[in-house]
């Protein structure tokens, strides 16, 4: 890839104003958002939010080495600082990424979903990072912040970047999409998720595929085999798609081979001949997995080298974290949570092998919208059919089986987890296994510590698989 640097043409040409201004003196090393991590050669954002105004700390930025400055609004500073004017510094920021990804002669894969994006994001970096050199988006940095600042991260030596794309808000895909153009784009699922916003499972979907509306001239497209609906749209706007899964509906070369659970629970399956292997519980990440693999060979990487990758895989905290917490096996999964999310999470737990007794552990489901008490209570409905030796249902579970009249022995009922933790404890004896799930924003993994005191040897636990 060619060397990239941003001068102070480049960046008024990114951002529509006029290049015959521009001081070929001025270059940037870099472009933040955040004054506390500015560098030396920095061109400063000054994002507004809620709780916050970039404008506020440009001098700030400016005496920590940032050269210049983009700005919606004037600013007292240094009168030879150059400040961009523009009307919104975070459309701004998205020229600046679109402009920085035009440069780009390498492959862009971007990957979105209702669930499992980050994961596959995750094993699909580490399935192409045994022969190439990939830029992936942190974390889960995938919004209109974190996606446009992962393109302008990008290094010069480099082979594929990787983003992953969030939304919450119908247009918010068509606009990432827009900045990104990816060359291979990615949905792994489509549910009932962020309804408050998208309304329904159908704008859910629609939402989805915009990625797909934005691709590059003879981009390729790969997506999860459920719902069908999404095969069946993906379908009706891809012309090279790929499709991975358990069903008929895949690809038969993206089905898995020979599957099997180890002791933890991880599948292990073959793929074109070679053995795969996950330190990942559950079906789903099966599908995640093929997903990745698919994309490793769009992008040019030999089964063998793609397998040998997720072998040593590497996977963002709390998305079915298999704990080891003295004779307790806790499937902490609490990073993100709707109905298909919950589902998967239930089949990792029933799916533990022994003969221990199954806890779940429910907590809210956010952002569904109006359809939240509908959701909670067919949800819970379907994991009290499952044979879980304990329910504790809480937030809108407790509220669910109260609507539902549930007053079996096996159901704990509790508005707030945390006032349903004695009770577990004095439940449990000590050997079970134990699924947390709920919305980040429930923070149900601060249970782990307290199940470390109750029931952890030497106050420790150890992680023992995740996916």
């Amino acid at each position: 890839m060619s060397q990239f640097t941003w001068t102070d043409r480049s960046v008024r040409q990114a951002l529509g104003l006029s290049a015959d201004l521009a001081d070929p003196s001025f270059e940037y090393a870099s472009v933040s958002t955040d004054s506390r991590s500015v560098g030396e050669g920095t061109l400063f954002v000054a994002l507004v939010g809620e709780c916050f105004d970039g404008h506020d700390f440009v001098v700030d930025a400016l005496a920590k080495g940032a050269v210049g400055a983009v700005v919606s609004r004037p600013v007292e500073t240094n009168p030879n600082a150059p400040l961009y004017p523009v009307d919104d510094t975070l459309v701004a920021l998205g020229s600046l990424a679109t402009f920085r990804r035009n440069a780009l002669d390498i492959p862009v894969v971007a990957i979105t979903g209702s669930s499992g994006k980050t994961t596959t994001k995750d094993l699909t970096r580490a399935a192409l990072g045994m022969t190439q050199t990939v830029h992936a988006t942190p974390c889960n940095h995938n919004n209109r912040i974190g996606m446009p600042l992962t393109l302008l991260s990008t290094p010069t030596e480099v082979d594929v970047v990787l983003v992953e794309m969030g939304s919450n808000e119908p247009g918010e895909i068509s606009t990432l999409s827009a900045i990104a153009r990816p060359d291979i784009a990615v949905v792994t699922t489509v549910g009932e998720s962020h309804l408050d916003r998208l309304g329904s499972l159908a704008g859910v979907l629609d939402e989805k595929l915009d990625l797909f509306r934005s691709m590059t001239e003879g981009g390729r497209c790969v997506v999860g085999d459920e719902p069908p609906a999404l095969v069946d749209a993906a379908r009706a706007i891809c012309s090279d798609l790929r499709i991975a899964g358990w069903s008929q509906r895949a690809d038969p070369d993206l089905r898995p081979e020979q599957f099997e659970l180890d002791v933890f629970g991880a599948p292990r399956f073959r793929w074109r001949g070679h053995p795969v292997t996950l330190a990942l519980p559950g079906r789903h990440s099966v599908v995640n997995a093929l997903i990745s693999l698919a994309i490793s060979e769009l992008v040019g990487v030999s089964p063998r080298d793609a397998v040998r990758g997720l072998a040593s895989a590497e996977v963002s905290p709390l998305r079915c974290e298999i704990r080891q917490i003295g004779n307790v096996r806790v499937v902490a999964d609490c990073y993100n949570a709707n109905p298909q999310s919950l589902r998967a999470a239930l089949a990792v737990l029933i799916d533990q092998p022994g003969n221990s007794r199954t806890v779940a552990v429910l907590g809210t489901m956010l952002e569904l919208g109006h359809e939240a008490a509908r959701l909670h209570e067919e949800t819970l409905e379907y994991a009290l059919g499952l044979n879980i030796d304990l329910v504790v249902a809480t937030g809108g579970f407790a509220e669910a089986a109260e609507a539902l009249k549930v007053d079996e022995p096996e159901v704990l009922r509790s508005q707030d987890w945390r006032k349903a933790y004695p009770a577990l404890r004095d439940w449990l004896d000590g050997d079970e296994v134990l699924l947390l799930k709920a919305s980040r924003g429930i923070a149900l993994e601060d249970m782990l510590p307290l199940l470390d005191s109750d029931f952890g040897s030497k106050g420790t636990s150890t992680v023992v698989g995740k996916a």
